[in-house]
Order: structure tokens, then sequence, then C-alpha cells
């Protein structure tokens, strides 16, 4: 631990813009003791279980199961990744505590949670406020750094993805790819170009205006120019018609064809945007939706199936969307705190090897299953075979 723990020091200082307190403050609760790890799910879902027997879409397929209890510093999981090396890459805004700063977490194959990177703060803000979280070809990570957070009464343009370049599995110091965005979310590099959401593009439209933009590689540092509904960066335009939630175009995925699927947070309905062999967009359009599918948080498309999976964080559900557009529910749980391995308001999922990994966002939106945030933070397994 010690040694860990000088390593993460190293670090620290050759960043040089953390928070000394508050990182102080984690050091101080990593010598609390954890929770156990693991516990006897709770049989709370029966009338659940007798829909799933009588073929009803809606019912669950599968019961989540416990992966790893976070440490208590660790008060909001959210993006996922899994590295080549089999490490899973956790995003943490910590925005449930904001005492506590963001940073990247690494799940080693074994389930054992390390922090990872202490994520570079703003310049403007002091705070860092990693969500959606990928890796390029060439194994570097982005991730993007919503700033929305430091001050949501008052957008600010200031969210940003970040490149951490790696070398043997050891991360660099992260720079900027691109700047100016409102609420920049989900990202995902593929064939020389950052895709990234902006899930508040045109903050107080009625309805609301998000966005998708695709950045080249070769534009690194790129600051984005307003109005950014007129930026030609923008490839896909998302409206969401919801009175009370104000978010909207949130994960983003690509199934084996080629064909970009946006989540549209809110509204839950999955688009897709599909593009011409020269490359172009063309507009999106609602790919998947179902009554039960109440928004659409992170998705990850299982490119052997082309199923993609959606985290449903206001049904507290995972959900499976078919290629034909058809949605089937996953798993599903009525509110918990989680601890036992049930679902807890989940934002992120991916497959590694036969399991579907999700985060445990646990940030009470209203309307949502979820109304309570408790500690500790949980990641859940699914089985898929």
């Amino acid at each position: 631990m010690l040694h860990r723990r000088n390593g993460f020091f190293r670090t620290f200082l050759r960043i040089g813009a953390l928070s000394l307190v508050a990182w102080l403050a984690v050091l101080a609760v990593m010598q609390q003791p954890q929770q156990a790890a693991d516990g006897p799910l709770k049989q709370i879902r029966k009338k659940l279980i007798a829909k799933r027997e009588a073929g009803d879409p809606a019912a669950p397929l599968k019961q989540s199961e416990l992966l790893v209890s976070l440490p208590p510093y660790v008060n909001t999981p959210d993006g996922m990744c899994l590295y080549p090396d089999g490490n899973i890459i956790l995003a943490v805004p910590n925005v449930n505590d904001q005492s506590y700063p963001g940073f990247l977490m690494k799940i080693t194959p074994q389930n054992k949670a390390e922090i990872f990177y202490p994520c570079p703060l703003h310049p403007d803000t002091g705070r860092a406020y990693p969500f959606g979280i990928c890796v390029g070809a060439d194994g570097d990570l982005f991730y993007a750094d919503l700033q929305w957070f430091a001050d949501p009464a008052t957008p600010n343009f200031k969210s940003r993805v970040m490149r951490i370049p790696m070398q043997d599995g050891k991360p660099g110091l992260a720079v900027p790819v691109v700047s100016g965005l409102v609420a920049a979310n989900a990202v995902v590099v593929r064939d020389g170009h950052l895709y990234v959401s902006d899930t508040i593009m045109v903050p107080d439209s009625k309805p609301l205006i998000s966005g998708v933009f695709r950045i080249p590689l070769s534009e690194e540092g790129l600051e984005l120019e307003g109005p950014l509904e007129k930026s030609p960066y923008l490839i896909a335009t998302i409206k969401t018609f919801h009175e009370k939630i104000p978010f909207g175009a949130d994960g983003l995925t690509f199934d084996s064809k080629g064909n970009l699927y946006i989540g549209n947070f809110a509204d839950g309905t999955v688009h897709q945007v599909k593009f011409d062999e020269q490359g172009k967009p063309q507009p999106a359009t609602i790919f998947a939706r179902a009554d039960f599918m109440k928004s659409a948080d992170g998705l990850f498309c299982d490119t052997k199936t082309d199923i993609v999976y959606v985290a449903d964080s206001m049904a507290n559900a995972v959900q499976m969307v078919y290629p034909d557009g058809s949605v089937k529910t996953l798993a599903q749980d009525p509110e918990n705190d989680g601890t036992d391995g049930r679902l807890d308001q989940p934002a992120e999922v991916l497959i590694r090897g036969k399991e579907l990994i999700g985060s445990n966002f646990d940030f009470p939106v209203e309307g949502g299953v979820n109304t309570k945030f408790e500690i500790p933070n949980t990641l859940v397994r699914i089985p898929l075979d």
C-alpha cells in the first residue's frame, strides 16, 4: 500500500494542479476499513420474474451481482472503458460530494480497485469532472471533462475532452483535444476522429437542442467557436422534449457496420446516424424507443451481435436494443442502496468477456427510481452466458 501511495504522489506532483486539501481527504478516507465486498442478494423481484415468464419484454432476463464495492472516496462512478491489458478504467467525477476530487480509477482483472490517475484541474474552475472515457487506436485514453457541474445555473462553455498519452500502461500528462463545449459527456475515437456528445449544447432551448461533434485528431487543441449549433464539426443534432430534465445527447457507440448510436437521456430514445461512402453523416433518426425505457445514458454495442446495451438510469435498468430496433430489459431493480449487487442508477455499461459490467452513478434525478444517494458506490456484473 505504501509503495502504491508513493507512486500516486509522484503522479500528483508531476501534474502540479491538484487540490492538496482534497487529496489529503482522500488519503484519510483510504485509512478507513472498507465494507465487505459481497452479500446475499435480496429476493424482491418476484413480480418482475412472473412477467418475464409471461413473455413481457419489460421483464428482466437477468439479475445483477456485485463486482466491486468502491472505497468511500468514490461517490459518483461514471464512464468506463476496457483497456487492452484487461483493466477497466473508471471515471470518477465525484459530483455527489465535490469535496472529493475527480480522478480515474483502475479495476484490475482480479476486480481490485486502485487509483489510476488524478485528473488535472481546469485552469478557470479549479475542478475536474471526468465522465465518458475511451481508448484510442494507439492506446491513448480520452475522457470528457464535464465542466457544467462547476456551475449548473450558469453554463460556462468550458467543458473539454482530454487525451492522456499512455506508454507501457502508464499515463502521461493529459492535454486538451477540444474545448468550448457546454456538457461534454460521451467520447468515442474511430478512424482518426474523436466523437463527443454535448448533452446541453444549446442551454435553455425548448425543446432542448443537443448534439454530437466529430473532431479530427490531427486538430488537437481545437477551441470550438459559438454558436455551437452552427459549428462545422457538428454532425448530429438531437431534440429532447422532456419538460423537467434538460439532458439530451448522451451515450455514444458504433455497431459493426459503422453506424453511430446516440442515447437521448431524458426522452429515453436511441438515435442512429448512418454515413455515406464518403463518410458524410445522414440526419440522426430515432432507432429505438419503448414505454419502459425511461432514459438512455451510457451505450455499448456488442459488435458480435450488434445488440446495443443501454444504461437506463431513470428506470434503474439495463436495456437491450436489438438490430431491428426492438427493446428488451436485461436487468432491473427497484430502489435500493446497491450494496448487495443490485442496480443503483446505472450510468455506463461495457462487456468484459462473458459479463456486462455496470457503474452505479447513484445521482438522483427527478422522476427516476433512485431517490437517495448512499455510500458505498458499486460496480455490478450481469452474466451474459
